[in-house]
């Protein structure tokens, strides 16, 4: 393919595609790096979502980096090419949510000593949730935070997370909890539905997802195990705790789509209402979950956003 869609399909010139090691002295992390420019605007760090490889995100990444920052993104401990922690290659699992919090803890120390400021975190789905988590545990403290469509609740939304956890509990309780929670990839079959349809409407761009699982087939990865469901509504819960999301003292952009099929809109209205310096910007049906992987106009606005944001809450240091 030509255009946008070859340059969303080959790792840059000059980006460095590496491995970190985590605090158990044998699990590697994947890791891309650009290279900070002459004149760096910061540094930014992108977590990708459940079941996701950085390599979907390479469009974005680079443009930021084309706009002078210093830009670093991870793939989560058990998805990608960073191993798998289930009983088969397939299906994402984790212990706890507590370990990727840890291993991003760690790495962000790291990043952040080599880098410079000032130090922007952007998360989308599962990666916003973990990233919020980290701020609000004081694991991580960025000049700025960028979510985008975080998981911050989960469907169905009319169902409190106090009636969703012990029905999660008794359901992985009944058999291997590292099965699968659902056929498929995205999305239980209670609401049948075209995957594309609840990511993007941009065929192109959704296309480049598989054309880099055909190149590199292990960053494939399909449902979530019912442990997985279990300790993500308990990690939710967390957050939802009354005094945890107002304590936080960092600017927060909140991105979010008002008819997602995949996470909470009303989660995240709640969560920026309680954040102390919270922006929130929303979309309606033009736009689904993957916000950064959108038809151009629905993306340009939230790169837009992004950068307004940014110049406000994370000025360049001088």
């Amino acid at each position: 393919m030509d255009g946008p869609a070859r340059a969303r399909r080959a790792i840059p010139a000059g980006v460095v595609e590496g491995r970190w090691l985590a605090a158990d002295g044998k699990t590697a992390i994947r890791r891309i790096d650009w290279p900070p420019p002459d004149s760096p605007r910061g540094s930014l760090l992108f977590l990708p979502g459940r079941g996701d490889a950085y390599e979907k995100w390479l469009e974005t990444l680079e443009q930021w980096h084309s706009e002078g920052w210093a830009v670093s993104s991870i793939d989560w401990r058990g998805q990608a090419l960073s191993g798998r922690l289930g009983r088969d290659g397939m299906t994402g699992h984790v212990d706890d949510f507590a370990t990727w919090i840890d291993d991003l803890a760690l790495f962000w120390a790291d990043w952040a000593r080599e880098r410079p400021g000032p130090h922007v975190l952007v998360g989308h789905s599962m990666g916003g949730h973990l990233a919020m988590r980290a701020v609000t545990e004081r694991r991580v403290v960025p000049d700025a935070l960028v979510l985008s469509a975080p998981m911050l609740g989960l469907h169905p939304t009319t169902i409190p997370t106090a009636i969703l956890h012990p029905v999660a509990r008794a359901i992985q309780a009944l058999g291997d909890s590292r099965r699968p929670a659902w056929k498929g990839n995205e999305k239980p079959e209670l609401i049948p539905q075209a995957r594309m349809l609840l990511l993007t409407h941009d065929e192109s761009r959704y296309a480049d997802e598989d054309w880099w699982r055909r190149q590199r087939p292990a960053i494939a990865m399909g449902a979530a195990s019912w442990h997985w469901v279990e300790r993500a509504i308990a990690s939710i819960r967390g957050l939802e705790t009354k005094g945890i999301l107002e304590s936080v003292d960092v600017p927060v952009l909140l991105l979010g789509v008002r008819h997602d099929g995949l996470v909470s809109w009303p989660a995240i209205r709640r969560a920026a209402a309680r954040l102390p310096h919270a922006t929130l910007i929303s979309w309606g049906r033009r736009c689904r979950h993957e916000i950064l992987r959108e038809v151009d106009p629905v993306r340009d606005e939230a790169l837009a956003a992004i950068r307004d944001f940014l110049n406000e809450a994370a000025p360049v240091r001088g």
